[in-house]
């Protein structure tokens, strides 16, 4: 009995070594942690700028339609205006 004791004891002890000192053990979580740690500050850094250009975007979106309707107006009112000075230029044409 003291012998499968000792056995499963040593058995234990290898599979403990191999999880805290093997390839894939501990060693490697820690490393993962941090790689993930670097990636989500990579992330965070991104997600920050693609905020700050999706809202550079809707500013220049919204000059954009602002620039729009206020040529559509000035366009609107030229062409008042031309209508307005056509009976002019042909009135000075006759003369």
């Amino acid at each position: 009995m003291r012998l499968v004791t000792l056995a499963l004891a040593a058995a234990l002890l290898l599979v403990q070594a191999q999880l805290w000192f093997g390839g894939n053990g501990m060693g490697r979580v820690v490393e993962l942690g941090r790689l993930l740690e670097d990636q989500q500050a990579t992330n965070d850094e991104a997600r920050q700028r693609n905020q700050r250009l999706a809202a550079e975007v809707r500013d220049l979106a919204r000059r954009l339609h602002r620039t729009e309707h206020r040529e559509a107006g000035a366009a609107a009112q030229i062409g008042t205006e031309r209508d307005l000075h056509r009976p002019l230029l042909r009135a000075c044409a006759v003369q």
